[in-house]
């Protein structure tokens, strides 16, 4: 394994960049090996391009006859720009996409051979997909999927391949995958925001969920990566030390990129623009070779999409760069994790960001009802948000190295908290004119002024406001953003409708105007929403006292955070919002329990095999070496050897020690592994949680110890020092 590493160190230091030529401008290539507008009004009617059109905008179906026209004028696009095939590109609750390519060949009846692509095979597929995680909805002789297009992602060309995006429903129509419960959800929060919305410009027909991913990730070269069983299999370091020098000095951070890492950059950011996603900022990362992407915000659905498509090529193009690149939240221990922070907003089908402050007091009213909404939404769900970022890997991440802790809590800046704080003294009832223009002047007024000066951020805040937006900064970098953003709009849109009966009943039976009654209904939700609101160290233990006593729950691990999911409370919210049912949500509970079973024992496997294979083989020859310094000691100095080999005899001593430690937590984690196989779901996670993963705790000391004795034998020395240094 010593020379393994000592090669593979040798060619990552005689590596040099792949470098990647831009002849064309990015908005020259913007969108070329997409199927949008302009696209299909070079290859379809217009009686197919507004039925497209149609579907997108409102839902509509589309008949078999306009599908097969469709799929007429997509497939001439496609063969025009090399497609070969054809795939319905689709998320499974693996949390990675999936795809199975039909060739567009096909034979006639008369022996020779046509592209053929028809609409039936556009609109809806069976690709059966048995062995995706279903969570029990799917038994072994009714294993039918179903996937089905979805026109309002448009599809794209990748390498030779035409990809459909698409949802994957049961036989029996549930969910078994991402796409669905998001697309259901942005449904439910177009209804209720738009509803509301009205409020203040009748003209509203449409609100739109907006999404802004940012995505960080490890680049390390693939030689290093390759000689780590443990960055290869569990896409982190399980054993060895940091380097002397990690993230200390901040030097890292936004400087200058090094050169492989830009030319990986470059060639990611050329397919970008040909797929349509709009990739604008690159930057250094705050821990050695972390990296970090973000696009223009775009609408929910196709950023998800995106997203999903980005993670995809990063893994293709750093295999041409000779990288891996590392999704993990926390692949190196000592150093910041990698986080997916999910900006968060509404906007109308006017163009108005509903999270924007305007330039009038009725603008700034439309304003302060979504942004109160979202606070008491996110205090009444705070767990249920908090389960949407649950996976073994996040759990490494949350609480420290300016990653969020697992108490959700939201931040709004001291000046807005002061507008909130002036609000919640608004009058019980009808507002007298003078009460109503000392408000609207004085409090709601001033919003954009606030907002101009308020720079201040929080790096320990779950949930932040941003000046136009929230920033849910606790989701990790492998999660599938579907997951927290059907959370999020589900519980907004629930808490909008509640928020119109709420002002409707107060107008009706009350005769209120309906700015009183907008006041009226928001001050309460001021007062009953203000445990959640948190503007101090979301580290620190102060917090961690004042959150128990304010009741917010402080869920550290997946197993105790995805518990409310079944709750009766969390079923009734998704049922009524017709987002998921109960089958689903209990699907995707036992799904996510055992994806979080799965990680804990490959990780388990993998550091029992690397301590018993390389780290203790190692100990006890270099033990080995000192026994015959001591015996060739003794032998020269005889009866006065002990005063020379003292030394040795305490070293020998204590690694015989050290190896017995592992050897014996390594047994017992293999015999707690074999306890939880005969337990259910849930009994398992937990079983893997308080016995399985403390092993890891002891195996990791033990083997730290034994390489301060053995000093720079120990195979896993190139935890962080070799692997962080693309220079």
């Amino acid at each position: 394994m010593e020379t393994l590493r000592f090669f593979a160190l040798k060619e990552s230091l005689n590596r040099k960049p792949v470098h990647v030529l831009e002849t064309q401008k990015r908005s020259e290539l913007y969108g070329k090996h997409v199927f949008g507008k302009d696209a299909m009004r070079q290859v379809l009617s217009q009686d197919a391009f507004e039925a497209v059109e149609d579907a997108i905008n409102t839902g509509a179906k589309i008949d078999r006859l306009m599908a097969d026209s469709i799929a007429a004028g997509m497939k001439q696009w496609a063969l025009e720009l090399g497609a070969t095939h054809y795939t319905h590109w689709f998320q499974p609750l693996t949390g990675a996409t999936a795809e199975k390519h039909d060739a567009f060949f096909e034979r006639t009846s008369d022996g020779r051979a046509i592209e053929k692509f028809e609409g039936a095979k556009l609109v809806q597929q069976e690709p059966d997909a048995s062995s995706f995680p279903h969570g029990g909805i799917r038994n072994t002789f009714e294993a039918r999927g179903y996937t089905a297009w979805d026109p309002t992602s448009p599809a794209f060309i990748l390498d030779t391949t035409l990809c459909i995006p698409t949802v994957f429903v049961s036989y029996t129509g549930e969910a078994l995958d991402n796409k669905t419960p998001l697309l259901r959800a942005l449904n439910a929060i177009d209804q209720n925001a738009t509803e509301v919305a009205k409020y203040f410009n009748k003209s509203v027909t449409k609100v739109t969920a907006t999404l802004g991913w940012e995505q960080e990730y490890f680049l390390i070269d693939s030689a290093l990566a390759a000689s780590r069983p443990d960055i290869m299999q569990t896409g982190r370091a399980m054993l060895g030390h940091a380097p002397a020098k990690g993230q200390q000095l901040d030097d890292h951070y936004f400087g200058s990129i090094p050169e492989r890492a830009l030319n990986f950059m470059k060639e990611l950011e050329q397919e970008c623009m040909l797929l349509g996603i709009p990739v604008k900022t690159r930057h250094n990362e705050v821990a050695p070779n972390q990296f970090e992407l973000a696009p223009v915000f775009e609408e929910a659905n196709l950023a998800v999409d995106h997203n999903s498509l980005i993670m995809d090529l990063m893994d293709r193009i750093a295999g041409r760069h000779n990288l891996k690149v590392l999704f993990h939240e926390k692949p190196f221990a000592g150093i910041n994790g990698s986080g997916k922070h999910n900006n968060w907003s509404l906007a109308t089908d006017t163009g108005v960001n509903l999270l924007s402050p305007g330039t009038t007091p009725m603008k700034n009213l439309q304003f302060l009802t979504f942004f109160i909404n979202t606070i008491k939404a996110v205090q009444d769900n705070e767990e249920l948000l908090r389960a949407s970022v649950a996976s073994a890997s996040n759990d490494h991440r949350l609480g420290a190295n300016e990653a969020p802790p697992a108490i959700m809590s939201v931040f709004i800046g001291k000046q807005l908290t002061a507008v909130l704080d002036e609000l919640e003294k608004v009058t019980d009832g009808k507002l007298s004119p003078q009460e109503k223009t000392d408000l609207k002047l004085n409090v709601v007024g001033k919003i954009p002024e606030i907002l101009l000066d308020n720079t201040d951020r929080n790096r320990t805040s779950p949930f932040a406001f941003t000046g136009n937006k929230f920033e849910f900064r606790a989701v990790g970098s492998t999660t599938n953003c579907a997951r927290p953003m059907v959370v999020l709009n589900t519980i907004v849109a629930k808490q909008l409708k509640d928020f119109k009966i709420e002002v409707d009943k107060l107008i009706d039976k009350e005769s209120m105007k309906k700015d009183d009654a907008i006041f009226n209904v928001l001050r309460e939700y001021i007062k009953s929403s203000k445990k959640i609101r948190f503007e101090g160290d979301g580290y620190s233990t102060d917090w961690e006292k004042e959150a128990k006593k304010r009741k917010l729950s402080n869920n550290r691990t997946t197993p105790e955070a995805l518990n409310v999911q079944i709750g009766k409370r969390v079923i009734k919210l998704f049922e009524e919002m017709e987002v998921m049912n109960a089958i689903e949500l209990k699907a995707r509970y036992d799904i996510e329990l055992e994806e979080y079973i799965k990680r804990i024992q490959i990780e388990s496997r993998v550091l029992g095999a690397i301590a018993g294979n390389h780290i203790i083989p190692t100990a006890i020859r270099y033990q080995n070496l000192l026994i015959k310094n001591v015996k060739g000691l003794k032998s020269i100095y005889d009866s006065n050897y002990k005063d020379f080999a003292e030394e040795q005899l305490e070293l020998i001593e204590k690694i015989s020690g050290y190896i017995r430690t592992i050897n014996r937590e390594i047994n017992y984690m293999i015999e707690a592994r074999k306890e939880a196989n005969a337990l259910e779901t849930k009994e398992r996670a937990d079983l893997y949680r308080t016995k399985v993963l403390p092993f890891f705790d002891s195996i990791r000391y033990a083997s730290d110890k034994l390489e301060l004795v053995v000093e720079d034998k120990l195979w896993p020395l190139a935890k962080n020092r070799e692997l962080l240094n693309l220079n």
